[in-house]
């Protein structure tokens, strides 16, 4: 029995886990391809318009599993995960905008994914998701137990410096050395590390010797003591993560500019953009990438280089 898993969205930061607890039950994992142009243009195809990038993007990578012949498409209705924030709309949708689009698919697993009781809770979406796929209560509790220790080592070693693409085999470093600016790259993470729908953004700051720092490589501890310092907090996950992030590495004066990576059309983007630049504002130069369906990197490569130009300029002349 194979288990589909879409390489898109929750992907970038709950995979690890996902895939030793259903390979813990008995179960192959089976991933999408890495985003290609014919996945863009098969999403692109088939969602609203209105739609951004991301959501189309997983209209791709699901119809690119059904074609693989798998026997269940993973798609968990991801509702919150975290106290007093939830996910974007088309998240809590998502399993529903699937099936409304594409016809034809495996059966679906789709829990939701509401950790009110924090641990507790994700123990009982994982006893009741093994049932439903014929194993036992017990068996998946400890399938969960050993998916934590993934997850938890996965996130260990983007707190020492691996981006999540990195962290998860996606693409390796050249090893060249880094001597350029240190910049907050800071956007989600299905943007910043989808090589393809970023026109692989990471690989070219890195041939350009930029040092980056992602809003995955700030301690948890350190993000829950700036949700406190905040006079209100948005409502979605992601959203605040970027947030809160552009505050830790401005404060401890980290980061010589900030970049932020938005998906065109983006609805909490638009206010997470302003908090950012008016964190940067008076501190560090400050720039926004828009991403959406168009894949030429041209663009993002004459903005990057004169971003990181202006950088180098400033900190000679400092």
């Amino acid at each position: 029995m194979r288990i589909g898993i879409p390489s898109t969205l929750a992907y970038y930061e709950y995979f690890p886990f996902w895939d030793v607890f259903f390979r813990e039950l008995g179960f192959d994992v089976v991933s999408s391809p890495i985003t290609t142009k014919a996945i863009l243009d098969w999403g692109v195809k088939h969602t609203v318009s209105d739609a951004c990038v991301p959501i189309k993007l997983i209209h791709g990578h699901v119809r690119a599993l059904a074609e693989e012949g798998v026997d269940f498409i993973f798609l968990p209705r991801m509702v919150s995960v975290a106290p007093k924030e939830t996910f974007c709309p088309k998240f809590l949708g998502l399993p529903d905008l699937i099936q409304a689009s594409i016809n034809n698919l495996p059966p679906m697993l789709s829990p939701r994914i509401y950790l009110r009781f924090g641990r507790m809770s994700l123990f009982r979406i994982c006893g009741q998701t093994a049932r439903s796929l014929g194993a036992s209560r017990i068996k998946g509790l400890r399938a969960c137990a050993k998916a934590l220790d993934a997850w938890h080592a996965f996130l260990r070693s983007i707190r020492q410096g691996l981006t999540v693409a990195e962290a998860l085999g996606l693409r390796q470093r050249t090893g060249t050395a880094l001597r350029g600016p240190r910049l907050a790259l800071l956007g989600y993470p299905y943007l910043i590390n989808d090589p393809f729908i970023s026109a692989n953004l990471l690989g070219l700051l890195e041939e350009r010797g930029v040092q980056v720092l992602t809003a995955e490589m700030v301690p948890s501890e350190d993000l829950k003591r700036l949700s406190r310092s905040m006079r209100k907090n948005l409502f979605w996950h992601y959203s605040n993560r970027v947030v809160w992030a552009a505050m830790y590495y401005l404060d401890k004066e980290m980061v010589d500019g900030v970049i932020h990576v938005t998906a065109f059309g983006c609805g909490p983007d638009a206010m997470v953009g302003k908090l950012v630049e008016l964190e940067a504002k008076g501190k560090v130069p400050f720039t926004t990438l828009s991403l959406d369906e168009h894949t030429g990197q041209e663009g993002i490569i004459t903005r990057i280089d004169a971003f990181v130009d202006m950088l180098v300029r400033k900190k000679v002349s400092a």
